[in-house]
């Protein structure tokens, strides 16, 4: 996905989940969701109950983790269960390569390739979880359970 606009990158979310049969319908808020505190602020809800998508590259090779707004990713970790050398956080530049979204709107799903996917498992204990729809002002509400079936990503734990 070449540069977008905020209106064209919301309908490709909405689209992708339309195609991989989500629940959720993305909706837009008056204040920037670019960081799980300000998701959840505006949304009235638990930090934990953010599904930030976060960008890595693991020996060089964009990967996506799906962490709990309460959790640090452990990138340690991360390479012990993708077995590579290294993994690193993403520039800004990586960020949109990978996803086509900007850092702060990246959706689960919608990206040009799919991305080797990692969820947090602690998401699970929550009826609901709220994730990125491609824009800092857009979210959608899902599941643990959806947000696995819809990206194909595993489960583990990310902050260990």
């Amino acid at each position: 996905m070449s540069e977008i606009t905020e209106q064209q990158s919301v309908i490709h979310v909405r689209n992708a989940l339309k195609r991989l049969g989500a629940h959720g319908e993305v909706r837009r808020l008056d204040d920037s969701a670019r960081t799980a505190k300000e998701a959840a602020d505006a949304l009235g809800i638990e930090v934990g109950q953010i599904a930030s998508s976060l960008i890595f590259l693991a020996d060089a090779k964009p990967v996506l983790v799906i962490a709990s707004g309460k959790h640090r990713v452990n990138t340690d970790s991360i390479a012990t269960i993708l077995a590579v050398n290294e993994v690193t956080k993403a520039t800004a530049d990586d960020v949109r390569q990978a996803t086509g979204f900007a850092i702060g709107g990246v959706a689960p799903v919608g990206h040009p390739e799919p991305l080797p996917t990692i969820i947090d498992i602690s998401l699970s204990q929550y009826d609901q979880v709220w994730a990125a729809g491609g824009h800092p002002h857009y979210v959608f509400p899902t599941t643990y359970d959806e947000l696995l079936r819809i990206t194909g990503g595993e489960a583990a734990e990310v902050n260990v």
